[in-house]
Order: C-alpha cells, then structure tokens, then sequence
C-alpha cells in the first residue's frame, strides 16, 4: 500500500506526499498551514491509497477544531479513522493555531500600531483575515485486515 491523506480545511484542500511501500503503518512528518476563521468546524482527513489506474479510498477522519481555537495548540493525538462507519484505524496529528495580527497605519501619526486579535477564546474576526491553523501528519496505523 502506498497510503497519502488529503486535508481538506472548507474550501482548501492540501495533499500530503505518498508513503511509498509503506503498507499500513505509515510516517508522513509533514506540516500543512490553512487560513481558517470562525465558522471553520473541522478538518477533515481522507487516506487514500495511491495506485497506478485509480487511487483507493481507505479511511477518513474529522478532527474538531474547537479545543484548538480555545487552547491555541493540540499536541500529538490519536484520531480514528472510519470506513462506511467502521473503524478501521487511526491517525495521529498536532495541531497549532495562529491567532492573525492586525497592522493599522495611524492617521495622525507615522508610527505602526500592532494590535494582537483577543478572540482566540471565542471566535476569530472574519474569513478574510489571516488566522492560520498548521497541522503535522505524524502517522497511521490499522488495527484489522481492511486496510490491505
């Protein structure tokens, strides 16, 4: 098996690299970044297995991004990954949570005034501002015979 996940965070969807002859325990390593905001629910994960004619689903996953937008950071953890319902393994990731910071030129003076966004906690100003998530794919593991 040659597993990949696609990252899809709303409208922006990220690919990570093909774990060639990895078989069903995969180590990816890799860090991905989105532009989220407030209605951002979740993020969700879609392994797939990379084949010559056409690529094969195996699993998918949707990981909350509540307790990141409270906390600012997730360490590594361990998410199942399901099939039709079922689960079929996990995939462990971390997760990081960049609040934007907003630059306004003042009007009556030539000084840069920095001024951190406070709505960490409870919401994130809008779906334009640059508020980035990162995200790193550590690994993958199966725990029966239907990721072959």
């Amino acid at each position: 098996m040659d597993p990949y996940v696609i990252l899809t965070c709303r409208t922006q969807e990220q690919k990570s690299s093909v774990a060639k002859g990895a078989g069903s325990e995969p180590e990816w390593n890799e860090t991905f970044i989105f532009t989220v905001s407030d209605d951002t629910p979740q993020l969700h994960l879609k392994i797939m297995d990379s084949d010559i004619t056409a690529d094969d689903f195996v699993g998918e996953a949707a990981i909350s991004l509540e307790a990141l937008f409270q906390e600012g950071s997730l360490p590594p953890t361990v998410h199942p990954v399901v099939k039709e319902e079922k689960y079929c393994g996990e995939i462990k990731l971390a997760l990081t949570f960049t609040p934007e910071v907003v630059y306004h030129y003042m009007s009556l003076e030539t000084s840069l005034l920095m001024q951190q966004s406070s709505h960490l906690a409870a919401c994130i100003t809008s779906q334009c501002n640059a508020n980035l998530m990162s995200i790193l794919i550590q690994e993958t593991r199966h725990h029966d015979s239907s990721w072959n």
